[in-house]
């Protein structure tokens, strides 16, 4: 019998390094789950911020005088109706957590918010307008936000990965905003054909923020998309200075409104890509590990 013991050790030992492999596969498998269910989550409230914003921006213009986007305002609210569904699976999934970043209570308050602004528009001022959907957007960003914390960034060790998945989720749609307030604002101004004190000081603040808000994301991601969206960007902000504070109004509404659309696509597209990479960085991780066991314990 004491011949069988070294074996069985042997065995034994085996059976405890098979385990643990499966054990950090598994792992990995859910990580890797997790990071692309959260990734698609990040991406629908993407898709519903950027609709809002671009909503804000018809709003200013239309309640401006400019009867041309009244068409396109229903579609967009329209389009921003079917995303709402789409965000409940998240709510039910985040609600399990010990510290959600977004419950069914929280959507359906959202819900209800948006509704009331939907239907109530046409008796809202530029600037009313404005300020109902700014504060409306504060949640989708603060939910991308907190997704992107903590739900994302976990998953990457690396300070680089990181840094993207920061910008991914916290410093370009904040970026996006902060154009998206200037294209509402400035869309405002040229339906107008004049840009009141009000509107200069809040177009001034918000270039300062924009230009503040890509330098940090440019320090944490340089690469990809980044280039053309900085470039977008600053011709963007270089046309406010130039076309709406710098003397008489000349833009119209849907040259500016253009002009801005363009810019904050550019830097969703920039979004974009670095939410691709992500993913991408995390199937790599996977497809390095394929030798570990796919084993049952």
């Amino acid at each position: 019998m004491q011949w069988m013991m070294p074996g069985m050790a042997a065995l034994f030992a085996a059976l405890i390094l098979v385990y643990f492999l499966v054990q950090r596969r598994r792992r990995w498998l859910l990580a890797a789950q997790s990071l692309s269910a959260n990734l698609a989550a990040c991406e629908t409230l993407l898709n519903l911020i950027a609709s809002l914003q671009q909503h804000r921006g018809m709003s200013s213009a239309w309640l401006s005088g400019d009867a041309g986007f009244k068409r396109r305002l229903e579609e967009k609210a329209r389009q921003i109706d079917e995303l709402l569904p789409r965000l409940r699976e998240l709510a039910q999934r985040e609600s399990l957590q010990a510290h959600p970043c977004l419950t069914l209570n929280e959507l359906q308050l959202f819900r209800f918010r948006w509704e009331k602004l939907r239907d109530g528009l046409a008796s809202h001022t530029p600037e009313q307008s404005i300020a109902r959907h700014s504060e409306l957007l504060e949640k989708p960003l603060s939910w991308l936000a907190a997704l992107g914390e903590a739900r994302v960034e976990p998953l990457f060790p690396e300070a680089d990965l990181q840094r993207l998945a920061r910008n991914y989720a916290s410093r370009l749609p904040a970026l996006s905003e902060c154009l998206g307030q200037a294209r509402a604002v400035g869309a405002g101004v040229a339906a107008q054909g004049r840009c009141s004190p009000v509107a200069r000081v809040r177009l001034v603040f918000l270039i300062s923020r924009a230009e503040s808000l890509l330098q940090a994301a440019l320090a944490g991601d340089g690469g990809g998309r980044a280039e053309s969206a900085s470039q977008a960007v600053q011709r963007m902000l270089l046309r406010i200075r130039e076309g709406l504070l710098a003397g008489p109004v000349e833009l119209a509404p849907e040259q500016y409104f253009a002009l801005a659309t363009r810019a904050i696509d550019l830097v969703f597209s920039w979004m974009d890509g670095s939410g691709e990479r992500l993913l991408h960085a995390g199937q790599s991780w996977l497809d390095a590990h394929q030798d570990v066991p796919a084993l049952n314990p």
